[in-house]
């Protein structure tokens, strides 16, 4: 079963009916430790600030932690992704979940915040970096929903799977073994964002 973090700050039911879409057979809701327990994936969708994300994350810090140590597949989006990180800037600066080695700072370079549109992912494949498995049969440079003013900032390289130029350059997606983020939303990306979440569902069977 494939979970749905409910932690007061994410867009749910789009996330879940997404993951339906994608070919999902069992999906729920979900938002204590024996809940997330049962999962054998997690989705952390996200809409907000990342201070007011983490005061209702901090109870869940060591389950998640766990979940992920576990060897089970996590996919973070948007929010969802930002909180993956040590700490981030929104609101005063905030410890994350620690996930992922970096932070979370402003946009730079932006014309407009928040970035809100259409923009294209520049996977990492020309780079020989290994393609990560969530763009399996995507075409090239493919184009995905934002909504957001802040971006991750890792400190390892070999975590970044996809930026997108908006001003300059930031990191839309990452992934360290088992642990997914993407600054965009599939949810809401058409069939670009289904074939994503069609993947995140197909890789937690191989998990398994």
């Amino acid at each position: 079963m494939i979970g749905v973090l409910d932690y007061g700050q994410g867009n749910l039911y789009n996330a879940r009916n997404g993951l339906r879409r994608a070919g999902a057979k069992r999906v729920k809701v979900v938002e204590t430790r024996s809940e997330i327990d049962k999962c054998s994936a997690l989705v952390i969708p996200g809409v907000g600030s990342f201070s007011e994300a983490m005061k209702k994350l901090e109870p869940l810090r060591s389950c998640l932690r766990e979940f992920v140590g576990e060897g089970k597949p996590l996919l973070g989006i948007c929010l969802g992704m930002q909180v993956l990180f040590e700490e981030g800037e929104e609101g005063g600066k905030t410890v994350g979940l620690g996930l992922l080695a970096g932070s979370v700072r402003k946009l730079r370079g932006a014309s407009k915040l928040p970035h809100i549109g259409w923009n294209s992912v520049l996977s990492n494949k020309r780079a020989g970096v290994p393609e990560s498995l969530l763009w399996k049969g995507l075409p090239e440079n493919p184009f995905f929903y934002f909504v957001h003013s802040y971006a991750g900032v890792p400190v390892e390289e070999s975590v970044i799977i996809g930026r997108t130029e908006y001003g300059k350059k930031f990191v839309s997606a990452v992934q360290r073994r088992n642990v997914f983020g993407v600054q965009f939303h599939p949810e809401k990306s058409g069939k670009n964002g289904e074939k994503v979440l069609a993947n995140f569902v197909e890789l937690t069977e191989k998990w398994k």
